[in-house]
């Protein structure tokens, strides 16, 4: 894998196509439902006439993709919307700080304004090519919290950090504390603590994608800031370390980082997701088990109003707290489940994964969690 990465960093994505497929053609078969089981890669794409997965694309593009900036994306990010109504404001901002500046939009619900009461916050990681703008559109979440008085963030990754707008993720320097983008996205939340009086024992973090590997990195590394993480079709904190890595992860599913502690979290992915294999939604939840003490486990199936079923296993505290959530959604691909299609990257057939996620963050606050 390290020969594939210089290969690929060289240009010569011809060589790095090879040598890559000589390794999976020589690598053991596997039972399925393990972390290595092979899947097609594919491209991110919105789901919202039916279970049919992403069509296939060649190994060399999506080499060209993680070379280009990260994780498989498509088409591009939509205008800015912000507007002000009926006392609710969704306004641009921007943090400045020593580890980096990222610009962010801000939901503030209409019940906020005149009120002593401090809200929750989400702040919200978009994937590949998204703006933030199109992630509120397409989550539905501003919506939520106004029906739920909470405050939501959305923070920009721009070009100049990735020329897909992918939160790097698989780069070491951006997967640890008070460095890369972990701390640039915790000091834009101490900025918004500290502006708008948020309740600070309730502040959660959620993404899509590369944005939902980001989230379980910045949670991991900031677990007295953030209450509960969610992952949407994303992948455990540690699951790459360069390009190649990347590409295996997306591909065959990753383990991660071995070493947890407890964090409340929230995992949805689509089973026949083509571009990060179901396998790494799978891998989230047991790292995220891994730092609680004995949970008990209990399933429930269902099936969604938009048509798509859902197997969804909570694993709950003595208390009856539900501390690890995993929904598995059948026939789902690469996209937002229960999503508006005014946004880009979304299922509007699966489970609202929205409101689960706001259900979820809401049982949590910040401070001993095992």
């Amino acid at each position: 894998m390290a020969e594939a990465t210089r290969l690929t960093r060289k240009g010569d994505l011809a060589g790095a196509t090879a040598l890559i497929q000589s390794l999976l053609s020589a690598a053991p078969p596997q039972k399925p439902d393990t972390l290595t089981e092979d899947a097609v890669e594919g491209t991110f794409t919105r789901l919202a006439d039916g279970p049919a997965a992403p069509a296939r694309q060649p190994l060399s593009e999506t080499l060209r993709w993680i070379k280009a900036g990260g994780m498989p994306a498509s088409s591009p990010p939509l205008a800015p919307s912000g507007q002000t109504t009926d006392g609710a404001r969704f306004s641009a901002h921007s943090h400045r700080g020593p580890q980096g500046n990222r610009d962010y939009m801000l939901y503030r619900p209409a019940s906020a304004a005149g009120s002593d009461t401090a809200l929750p916050l989400i702040v919200m990681l978009h994937g590949c090519t998204q703006s933030p703008e199109d992630f509120a559109r397409g989550t539905g979440m501003n919506a939520l919290a106004e029906e739920h008085g909470v405050m939501i963030a959305y923070p920009a990754q721009p070009q100049a950090a990735n020329m897909q707008r992918c939160w790097n993720w698989y780069n070491p320097g951006d997967q640890g504390r008070d460095r890369g983008e972990p701390a640039v996205i915790a000091g834009l939340t101490r900025d918004i603590l500290q502006a708008e009086g948020v309740d600070p024992t309730r502040v959660y973090i959620a993404g899509l994608s590369a944005g939902g590997a980001a989230a379980t990195l910045v949670a991991r590394a900031y677990p007295e800031m953030f209450a509960a993480a969610g992952v949407h079709s994303g992948l455990p904190a540690g699951a790459a370390s360069d390009v190649a890595s990347a590409f295996a992860a997306m591909r065959n599913g990753a383990v991660g980082q071995k070493k947890a502690q407890p964090m409340p979290t929230i995992v949805f992915h689509g089973d026949a997701d083509s571009t990060v294999h179901p396998a790494n939604g799978t891998a989230v939840v047991s790292q995220s088990l891994a730092g609680f003490p004995a949970l008990t486990a209990k399933v429930k199936t269902g099936k969604a109003k938009g048509g798509r079923a859902f197997r969804r296993t909570s694993h709950s505290d003595a208390d009856g707290r539900t501390m690890v959530e995993h929904w598995s959604v059948d026939g789902a691909g690469h996209a937002w489940s229960g999503g508006h299609a005014s946004g880009s990257y979304t299922d509007p057939s699966g489970p609202d994964a929205s409101r689960e996620f706001l259900r979820f963050f809401l049982q949590h606050r910040t401070g001993p969690k095992g």
